[in-house]
């Protein structure tokens, strides 16, 4: 590869925070940015999901940090952010890509269930923000990107609560770009079209909660008919767009939602 490129889009000495570490697009955002060199702290409420990750990275770069974290808890996300700073000089990349999804219609609301979507999607990245950027301002810069989705853009019935979470990241982007920008922190957002991760595979589970193959396969289709191309993206498809967005490549973007979804937003 040209070193100009090659420099472009490397983590090599960038020291990463991960939020949601222990699956799906958190998990692979991991191995990507290992990839790239960068040194890792991972963070789940999952310490099985963690040491998963871990083995998927493997050997090919420093052993990840990884420590259990409720991003719904400010005080732990604060204590993350001290922790990487402390364990490794620096903080360079903060990636809020914890989340949960909650399926139900407006009318049959859990307000529990409700109330934790909105403590982990929407809150998590919040206090996310705050943590990093204190840090990231006094170091003189970094960058910060959030995970949002392509349903907090557009009404999709059934996910009222989720949709409304990432409309409020997308927000929150924008707001922290403006008020960081002038430290030197770059704040974008990617929001993935359907990807299949075990969260999404809610979508294909039966009134028993087993997943029901010719559901699966219908929702493919459904959704892969949904995107000018006629694909399924992956879960590398957003790690190399969150890639994008937290190496130098993207050194002049800021406040921006990246769209990944194959087109289906047009």
């Amino acid at each position: 590869m040209d070193a100009e490129l090659e420099n472009a889009f490397t983590l090599e000495g960038k020291v990463v925070v991960i939020t949601g570490a222990g699956s799906g697009l958190g998990q692979e955002a991991s191995r990507i940015f290992a990839l790239a060199g960068a040194r890792l702290v991972l963070a789940d409420i999952s310490e099985e999901g963690l040491a998963a990750t871990a083995q998927i990275i493997g050997d090919a770069q420093t052993p990840p940090l990884c420590r259990r974290v409720d991003v719904a808890n400010p005080q732990e996300v604060e204590a993350l952010a001290d922790y990487a700073l402390e364990e490794t000089g620096a903080l360079d990349v903060w990636i809020n890509g914890a989340g949960v999804s909650y399926l139900h219609s407006l009318l049959e609301t859990d307000p529990a269930k409700a109330q934790r979507t909105v403590s982990i999607n929407m809150m998590g990245p919040y206090w996310g923000c705050m943590a990093a950027g204190r840090i990231m301002r006094e170091r003189g810069g970094g960058v910060i990107v959030n995970i949002s989705s392509g349903g907090g853009a557009k009404p999709l019935p059934g996910i009222g609560v989720y949709g409304m979470t990432k409309a409020a990241v997308n927000s929150l982007t924008w707001t922290s770009a403006a008020e960081l920008g002038p430290c030197g922190v770059r704040v974008n957002a990617v929001a993935p079209g359907w990807i299949e991760t075990p969260m999404a595979q809610d979508l294909f589970r039966d009134e028993t909660g087993e997943i029901n193959p010719e559901l699966r396969d219908k929702v493919r289709a459904q959704m892969a008919e949904s995107s000018p191309l006629g694909i399924l993206g992956r879960p590398s498809d957003i790690a190399l767009a969150l890639l994008y967005l937290a190496s130098d490549a993207s050194r002049f973007v800021t406040g921006q939602i990246l769209a990944v979804n194959g087109g289906e937003s047009m």
